[in-house]
Parts: C-alpha cells; sequence; structure tokens
C-alpha cells in the first residue's frame, strides 16, 4: 500500500470549518434509503456543502494539500457523476492557483450512445496511462467507487487513490481496498454520529 499520512498534510482549522459546513447544510437525521440499497438512519448529501462557494473552496483547498504531498506525481483528479463534479472541479482549480496543472474529468454511468462514446469525460487532457485520484463524496461499500475505477481502468487510466469526503464505515474502504488502492477521507461516520 501506499505510504502517505494525509493528516499531516491537512490545516486544521479548515478541515474543522469544512466539517462544520458539512454539518449545517448536509447532515439529515431521518431513514433514508442509501445508494447501494441499505437503509440508514442518517444521509450525507455532500452536493449541498460542495455547490457552496465556501464549501467548495475548503474542499478544493484541504484536496489539493492532499495531492501535492502524494507519493506518485498525480495527472488528473475525477470521479462519478454526479457527486464527484463539483469535487472534481474544486480541486482541480485549487491546484490550478497552487501552480499545478492537474485536470479533472467526469465518469458517466455509462458510456454515451453518440458521439466519442465515451465514459470518461475530460480525457483530451489526460493521456492514455495518466495516474489519477477518484473522487467521492460519501462512501457506503465502495459500490459505485469501484465502477468508477473499473471505468477509469478500461479507458487507459491508471488510478492510484481515492479521496472522500465522508467515510460512513460500513465496508467500502476493504472493498476498495480489496481493488488494490487506498482509500483516504476527510472525514468519517464518527465526525457526524459520534458511535462506531
Amino acid at each position: 500500500m501506499i505510504d502517505f499520512h494525509p493528516e499531516k498534510h491537512t490545516d486544521k482549522e479548515k478541515h474543522a470549518q469544512l466539517l462544520e459546513r458539512l454539518k449545517a447544510l448536509s447532515y439529515i437525521e431521518g431513514e433514508v434509503t442509501l445508494a447501494s440499497g441499505k437503509k440508514s438512519d442518517f444521509y450525507i448529501d455532500c452536493r449541498q456543502t460542495s455547490l457552496h462557494p465556501e464549501g467548495a473552496a475548503l474542499i478544493g483547498d484541504l484536496w489539493s494539500d492532499w495531492v501535492l504531498a502524494f507519493p506518485k506525481d498525480v495527472e488528473g483528479v475525477g470521479g462519478m457523476t454526479l457527486g464527484a463534479d463539483p469535487l472534481s472541479t474544486a480541486t482541480s482549480v485549487a491546484l490550478y492557483y497552487k501552480k499545478c496543472i492537474c485536470p479533472a474529468f467526469l465518469v458517466r454511468k455509462e458510456a454515451k450512445g453518440h458521439g466519442t462514446g465515451r465514459q470518461v469525460e475530460g480525457r483530451a487532457s489526460l493521456p492514455d496511462g495518466s495516474k489519477v485520484i477518484v473522487l467521492e463524496d460519501v462512501v457506503t461499500t465502495g459500490g459505485s467507487t469501484i465502477k468508477a475505477l473499473n471505468a477509469c481502468r478500461r479507458e487507459g487510466l491508471e488510478p492510484v487513490a481515492v479521496f472522500c469526503l465522508v467515510d460512513r464505515m460500513e465496508g467500502g474502504k476493504a472493498n476498495i481496498e480489496n481493488e488494490g488502492l487506498p482509500l483516504f477521507s476527510l472525514f468519517t461516520r464518527k465526525d457526524f454520529k459520534g458511535d462506531k
């Protein structure tokens, strides 16, 4: 596994600000059905935070620091549409302002049936073999993350890690690690529920 300790590269003040923003805008108590099909007593709709200018700026700033400190040269950041769309843009733009060109990409749920027929958008800036980090808002079982990883591999990209905003601690990390990649999260279930 990759020897990377993101906590050493995390601005604690910005981390705390982002958690407060997530709690205020994204955290919802009450029974919901998750994308995995599981039932839960809480939901974290990260888009409410990642689409807010302060939230996007904080996410981009925190993750761009991680990308710059990552032990492999990262050439792109992206993930499964729709949740990763604002995350990818925020991180790519923050990296640009830190003098690093690291284009964003988006993974469609399935390849489009017209035009280029691609499942991964943004490939014009990412040659075959580009090392990329897959971004996720929330990881539960890791199913959608693994779909994004497989789509990247099929289209000639080389995923080297997964960054997520919130790990619900429900098996996703282990499932992603079984794919041969590490998962690094800014927050876990404990930051919201205090249990587990």
